[in-house]
């Protein structure tokens, strides 16, 4: 669930900037808010609340409302917070096929967390999610920006067990 509104969020100036010039680039600024949110979220230690929505109202003069329906269509951004490594393991059909349902309770398991929480020390949380565009090397999972492909649970939770 989305904090309220009552805390606040405000852009860095250099997230402001970042901002401003999607702003500018487009000619419809709505188009602006898929990369507004990303420069947000990574502001908001990797999640969006009620508080960056309404501050992204402020500064790009579009309606809350609009920039909301983007947030909670789309699963690249956060609801909640995220471990430092945000583990998504895609479930989709071709995924699922190989093993991606498995692959994320296997990972869940090793990880000793639920789908959705962060772990105890705040280095991983673990997110079942649609397709991530790599059907012909499933399964696979995405950890914060970065793809691995053709796994195993055991290449899996080797990857992971490198992570700092």
């Amino acid at each position: 669930m989305l904090e309220t509104a009552k805390s606040t969020f405000q852009l860095s100036a250099e997230g402001l900037a970042e901002v401003k010039k999607e702003l500018a680039r487009y000619e419809i600024k709505d188009s602006a808010i898929i990369p507004a949110l990303y420069v947000a979220q990574k502001e908001n230690k990797g999640f969006i609340t009620t508080a960056v929505i309404h501050h992204l109202g402020q500064v790009m003069d579009i309606p809350v409302s609009k920039i909301n329906e983007v947030f909670k269509f789309y699963t690249m951004f956060n609801q909640v917070p995220v471990g430092k490594h945000h583990v998504q393991v895609c479930t989709n059909i071709s995924c699922a096929l190989e093993g991606g349902r498995e692959l994320t309770n296997h990972i869940c398991h090793e990880l000793g967390v639920k789908l959705g929480e962060v772990t105890a020390d705040g280095r991983f949380s673990v997110s079942r999610v649609e397709c991530l565009g790599s059907c012909g090397t499933a399964p696979m999972m995405q950890v914060n920006t970065k793809y691995y492909e053709s796994l195993t649970p055991e290449s899996a939770m080797n990857i992971l067990r490198g992570m700092k």
